[in-house]
C-alpha cells in the first residue's frame, strides 16, 4: 500500500472533528487515512458523542497544540482557529514531502481563524500559498444520472464587483486547461461547458461585452488547443443541460455563486471541492464549520467519503484511450 492521505480535522469547535470520530466509527475511513489534529480534543469529543474509538486503529498525527479543556464545542475561539490552520500547514508540507499521497480537509471556520492570521481567505489560497503556485482553481464534484459533473470557477472568494474584473482570456483559459487537465486523469475527453458573465451570455453584447472580448477568445483559443470546449453558455440553461442531458462533464463558472449556487442545490450532501493546479491532490468535503449544530451527533459525513473517494480516483492510474 502507498503513503496514506491525510486528514486534517478542521477547526475542533465545528463538525470536523465530530465527523471524523462518526465516519471512523462507522468504518467509512478505511485504513490508508492518517488524521492531523489534536488527540486531546479527538479524545474528548468522543466522549461528548459516546463513541467507543480502538484508537490504534486511528493513526493521528497529534500536533498537541490545544488541550481537553479548550474544546469550545460551537464556540467561535481563537485558539482552534489558529490550531486549524497548523493542521493544514502540516499536511500540506507532508503532501508534498510525499509522506502523505494527499490530503482531504475538514472545515475552517475563517472568521476564527482571522482572529490570529488577519489576512487568512481560505483553504484554497492557503494551501496555494504553501505550495509555491498561483494559478489555480476551485472545483466542485457532484454525481449525476449522467455521471460526476465538475465545476471550476474563475474567481471564488471575492466580491461580485472585483469578480467581474477577473473575467479576462488568460484567467478563463488557465481554468480551463486546469479543470481539462484533472479531468483527463480518468476522462479520455473531457466535455467543457464555459460559462457566460451576464445574462443568456451577454445576448451578442445587448448586456455587456465582457463574453464576447474575454470569454469567446478563450474558447476558441482552448478548442484550437484540441480540447472539447464550448461556449460562453447561458448560466440559466446549462446545469440544466449537464445534469439532465448528460452533455457535459464540467461547467467553468466566472464567479462563486454561478458554480455554487447549482452544486449546492445538487448534492450539499455529498459534494466534493478539490483544488486543481497544486503540485499535490487536495479535496475537501463541500461545507462548513456548522456551529449551530457542532458534536451534536447530527452533521452527516457524506461529504467526507466522497471526498476521501476522489482523492483516491484522483492519484490513480490515468485514463485510457481503451
Amino acid at each position: 500500500m502507498g503513503a496514506p492521505f491525510a486528514i486534517t480535522m478542521g477547526d475542533a469547535s465545528g463538525v470536523g472533528p465530530e465527523i471524523v470520530l462518526r465516519a471512523h466509527a462507522a468504518d467509512e475511513l478505511g485504513d490508508d487515512v492518517v488524521v492531523y489534529g489534536d488527540l486531546a480534543i479527538l479524545r474528548r469529543g468522543a466522549e461528548l458523542l459516546g463513541i467507543e474509538v480502538d484508537w490504534p486503529t486511528l493513526p493521528v498525527v497529534d500536533l498537541g497544540l490545544l488541550t481537553a479543556e479548550q474544546h469550545c464545542p460551537g464556540m467561535l475561539d481563537a485558539a482552534s482557529g489558529a490550531a486549524a490552520k497548523a493542521y493544514v500547514e502540516r499536511a500540506t508540507r507532508d503532501a508534498l514531502a510525499g509522506v502523505v499521497s494527499g490530503l482531504v480537509t475538514m472545515p475552517i471556520n475563517k472568521e476564527a481563524t482571522q482572529l490570529t492570521t488577519p489576512g487568512f481567505v481560505g483553504h484554497t489560497e492557503y494551501i496555494a500559498e504553501l505550495c509555491g503556485v498561483q494559478k489555480v482553481s476551485m472545483m466542485l464534484t457532484a454525481a449525476t444520472a449522467h455521471g460526476s459533473l465538475a465545476v471550476t470557477h474563475v474567481s471564488t472568494h471575492c466580491s461580485l464587483a472585483e469578480a467581474i474584473t477577473r473575467v479576462t482570456t488568460e484567467r478563463v483559459l488557465d481554468v480551463v486547461h486546469l479543470t481539462n487537465e484533472v479531468l483527463a486523469r480518468f476522462l479520455v475527453r473531457p466535455r467543457i461547458a464555459v460559462c457566460g458573465l451576464n445574462p443568456h451570455a451577454g445576448e451578442h453584447g445587448l448586456f455587456g461585452l465582457e463574453d464576447i472580448e474575454h470569454i469567446e477568445p478563450a474558447v476558441h483559443a482552448a478548442r484550437a488547443a484540441g480540447l472539447d470546449v464550448t461556449g460562453p453558455h447561458p448560466a440559466d440553461t446549462v446545469f440544466f443541460q449537464a445534469v439532465h442531458r448528460g452533455r457535459y462533464d464540467a461547467i467553468v463558472c466566472m464567479y462563486h455563486d454561478q458554480g455554487h449556487g447549482p452544486m449546492k442545490l445538487l448534492a450539499f450532501d455529498s459534494g466534493v471541492n478539490v483544488t486543481l493546479g497544486l503540485p499535490i491532490v487536495r479535496t475537501s468535503v463541500d461545507h462548513g464549520t456548522a456551529f449551530d449544530i457542532a458534536w451534536t451527533g447530527q452533521a452527516f459525513t457524506d461529504s467526507l467519503r466522497h471526498a476521501l473517494a476522489y482523492a483516491r480516483r484522483l492519484v490513480g492510474p490515468p485514463a485510457s484511450e481503451s
